[in-house]
């Protein structure tokens, strides 16, 4: 299942492992693609939309449902 997510506050690659790790904190297999300038996270993975998300907000992240 794909996941989009508009994600305020990457700003460099640091930020984009962060967000990554996160992710894959919560699905290790997730697939995460990530567009900085368009603060767009991709993800792909079986695991529940609110569990991305609330990994994504907890490395200090603003995430738009």
């Amino acid at each position: 299942m794909q996941h989009v997510f508009e994600v305020q506050g990457m700003t460099c690659g640091h930020c984009e492992r962060a967000v990554t790790q996160a992710v894959q904190g919560v699905d290790a297999a997730a697939q995460v693609k990530i567009d900085r300038s368009a603060h767009r996270v991709e993800v792909q993975s079986d695991a529940p939309r609110e569990a991305l998300s609330t990994a994504i907000a907890e490395e200090g992240y603003e995430v738009t449902p």
